[in-house]
């Protein structure tokens, strides 16, 4: 499609990653660019030697109205007043994602789902990228995808892992193939209610045809309750429900059901990382490399070269008899819970954080199979009391330090202390990965210690 901003008066909100990327892309291509914070800018000065003028400290109204477009980064809501305001006045308001996918040569893989976004986007790149594609991974993950809109070209494929924030502001983002992963509830501070939350999700199939494939999770009834709607071909995935037609487990190997028969793919072996839910995201790049058309033999070489992501149930380290594991990625309660069903018993998970909504009882039937206890940090720390006092010891800590300590005085030889949030970070930490840091590094103390006692 033609989409032109030379000679155009464009506003950009949010100087982070994907703001300062959105804004490079719009003045090289001839917008005069304004990119507004409410903090400092990183790279002001070579942002401004480009040409951008940059503007902190408040989302004026008056720019903001009398842009001809304005580009708002994911964590920037759309519904904030000066926004709507211009909208109102006929400003058109788009996202980052939006934006660059309208000049992108190649094809979209979109990845979106509430847990397993980075993991399966990863995964999918390499196993594209092993059979010869040109396959970059961003978005949500990594590199803005403005960045990639120089090199983009038709036989890119670009996969690109994305949020509910980036896809309530998309209106042509238009993916080759999307992918689904799973939908529970999450960014609910930001959405107000899971319809809202579910509805921005599903706009990842809002301009696919009967050309273009959706990636289903058929094992969760929420996510196949959002794809009947879709136009384009279905590929299922599935770990435990017995599918006629698409990528299940089978035999000792990842499988491709179709037609009454069965075609092994890549050995159970092969998958390297712990937990169901990341096998099960391990078949949801297998089913998008069969859509490609990858072979089973690269497939396999790829997957048996991926450990996995750092923050995403990553083993730390053993000290003493106790198993330290990092899933800071585990920002919500569908996550946390999938994290601690990873585990047969003998977990002592430090929850908390920003609360992001849903609720913490919903924990209360796997933390009585799994968990000996629970450290509760942050502004949700009464929350996790409420929901779990009654159900295994449940200790408040002031640090991550405090909290690695005092879960390690809980936890029980050959056990495993879980960082597993279901929070987000932003009351204590500056992201999930600073958490996950702060979380590798208190273990390292523990393991000084040990060391010195020994």
């Amino acid at each position: 499609m033609s989409f032109e901003v030379r000679g155009q008066r464009v506003v950009v909100i949010g100087g982070g990653r994907s703001g300062r990327a959105a804004a490079e892309l719009l003045v090289s291509r001839g917008a005069s660019v304004t990119l507004t914070d409410l903090e400092p800018i990183d790279r002001a000065g070579d942002l401004t030697a480009r040409g951008i003028t940059i503007d902190v400290g408040a989302h004026r109204p008056e720019l903001l109205a009398g842009a001809q477009l304005i580009v708002v980064s994911p964590g920037v809501s759309p519904d904030q007043p000066g926004i709507a305001a211009a909208r109102r006045g006929g400003v058109p308001v788009i996202g980052e994602l939006e934006l660059a996918s309208r000049w992108l040569s190649g094809r979209v893989v979109a990845i979106t789902g509430t847990k397993g976004k980075s993991t399966t986007s990863t995964l999918t790149s390499r196993i594209l990228r092993e059979a010869g594609f040109d396959a970059p991974a961003g978005g949500n993950i990594g590199t803005a995808l403005s960045t990639q809109v120089s090199r983009s070209t038709p036989s890119s494929i670009h996969v690109v892992e994305v949020s509910s924030f980036q896809l309530e502001t998309t209106d042509t983002f238009h993916p080759w193939i999307a992918v689904l992963l799973n939908l529970s509830a999450d960014h609910l501070d930001r959405h107000g209610t899971f319809e809202a939350y579910s509805a921005a999700k599903s706009r990842v199939f809002a301009n696919q045809t009967a050309g273009d494939w959706a990636v289903i999770n058929a094992d969760d009834p929420a996510t196949l309750a959002l794809a009947r709607a879709g136009r384009a071909r279905r590929l299922d995935f599935a770990l435990e429900n017995g599918l006629d037609d698409g990528i299940t487990t089978k035999g000792g190997a990842i499988v491709r059901r179709s037609g009454g028969e069965v075609t092994p793919l890549v050995p159970l072996t092969s998958v390297r990382l712990p937990g169901k839910h990341l096998l099960a995201d391990v078949l949801a790049a297998v089913a998008v490399a069969t859509v490609v058309g990858v072979p089973p033999t690269v497939m396999q070489a790829a997957i048996e070269d991926f450990s996995g992501l750092e923050h995403a149930l990553e083993r730390v380290a053993t000290v003493g008899e106790v198993q330290f594991v990092n899933d800071s990625k585990a920002t919500n309660i569908e996550a946390a819970r999938r994290a601690l069903e990873s585990f047969d018993g003998g977990v002592v998970v430090i929850l908390g954080g920003r609360f992001k909504g849903g609720r913490f009882e919903d924990l209360r039937d796997v933390v009585r199979a799994r968990a000996a206890g629970v450290v509760a940090i942050g502004e949700a720390a009464p929350l996790i009391h409420a929901a779990l006092d009654d159900v295994v010891p449940v200790r408040d800590a002031a640090s991550m330090d405090d909290a690695v300590q005092r879960a390690s005085a809980l936890v029980r030889p050959g056990g495993v202390v879980l960082l597993a949030p279901a929070c987000a970070s932003f009351d204590m930490f500056k992201d999930y990965a600073d958490r996950g840091r702060a979380f590798k590094a208190a273990v390292a103390k523990m393991q000084t210690e040990e060391v010195r006692q020994r």
